[in-house]
């Protein structure tokens, strides 16, 4: 249940300041303004929803990271999933379907790195205590990069819900493809090269 409010919370505002934008604006022209909008309020949406259910159900809220951040660290006692991001407009005139496709897993590689790095890893640190805003962070940065190209969607989740809304289901295939083969892909390296081996903070490190 708790993620079922989480995720309404972030879809919400995610979704909520698009509709914003276009009465805003009366339906114009995509902008560099509305990206940032974008960024900012699915950046501020997720960053509360991971909060509001991390304590409860790990704050999942995108099923990519459910699907790979399940892994169970033997120095852990329970399992650790974190995450999120705004939904697809629409894939742009001039990018090809396959260019959106490597577009999104980059961009859920970069969003389910910094999950396990800041939420899963049990040798984190202190900086767990950042990962609900560094994962909204990552989300907003994204956005600024991809929003203009596939929406920076990173989660099927959220894709899916204005896809079935609207009935659109063009090339739907890549936001769901991308973001869980990008999500296994941060799976094998982040585990291959640190939980998997003895990594300690620096000296003089906090963390």
């Amino acid at each position: 249940m708790v993620e079922f409010f989480s995720t309404l919370i972030f879809v919400f505002a995610g979704e909520g300041s698009s509709i914003a934008y276009n009465k805003l604006t009366r339906y114009g022209p995509s902008s560099p303004t509305g990206i940032v909008a974008a960024a900012i309020a699915n950046a501020f949406g997720l960053f509360v929803a991971i909060s509001v259910a991390a304590n409860i159900s790990g704050g999942h809220v995108n099923p990519t990271v459910t699907f790979v951040a399940l892994h169970k660290d033997p120095d852990q006692q329970k399992h650790h999933s974190l995450s999120v991001e705004t939904s697809p407009f629409a894939l742009t005139a001039d990018l090809s379907v396959w260019n959106a496709f490597v577009f999104e897993i980059v961009m859920t590689f970069g969003l389910v790195y910094t999950v396990y790095a800041t939420a899963v890893d049990s040798k984190k640190g202190e900086v767990g205590i950042v990962a609900p805003i560094a994962i909204g962070f990552i989300v907003g940065a994204n956005i600024l990069a991809g929003g203009a190209f596939t929406g920076a969607s990173m989660n099927p989740a959220v894709s899916f819900g204005p896809a079935m809304v609207s009935f659109t289901w063009t090339n739907h295939w890549v936001y769901w493809a991308g973001p869980l083969i990008g999500g296994g892909l941060t799976r094998v390296v982040y585990e291959v090269f640190f939980i998997s081996h003895s990594h300690e903070p620096l000296p003089g490190s906090d963390f």
